[in-house]
């Protein structure tokens, strides 16, 4: 039986980003192996000023809700911009494509939903591939 509880610092989570060749725009820290979660996700990413998310993707399944926690920038979802601000909370369906885009002060914020393993797939965007 899992533990009832866990409690982690986000800030101690391993750094995925780097070893997937993306450390160079993002922090990208999947927490939910190190909380014990069976059924729930949670990452926090930081993304660096002026860049964009390293590629765009969407959820045959699981439904998405992204907070912002500090600074500021843009989500795009399903080739729509929105500009987003600390506080702002982003639900998205699941099949919608979705990326972020930090300004410059770069964007910090949290994803958060259900687990469903191998449910993430990338979707082709000029926006976010090629970017220096």
């Amino acid at each position: 039986m899992p533990e009832a509880f866990t409690k982690v610092s986000l800030a101690a989570v391993d750094d995925a980003a780097p070893g997937n060749g993306f450390g160079d725009r993002w922090e990208a820290r999947v927490a939910r192996e190190a909380l014990g979660a069976e059924r729930t996700g949670v990452v926090f990413f930081r993304l660096l000023p002026g860049k964009r998310s390293p590629f765009t993707h969407r959820h045959r399944e699981a439904e998405e809700i992204y907070v912002v926690l500090s600074g500021s920038g843009r989500v795009k979802l399903d080739g729509e911009l929105f500009d987003v601000a600390p506080l702002d909370a982003i639900r998205v369906a699941p099949g919608t494509a979705r990326a972020f885009e930090a300004g410059d002060d770069g964007l910090e914020f949290l994803a958060f939903g259900a687990h469903h393993p191998g449910d993430g797939e990338g979707v082709e965007d000029p926006w976010t591939e090629g970017q220096p």
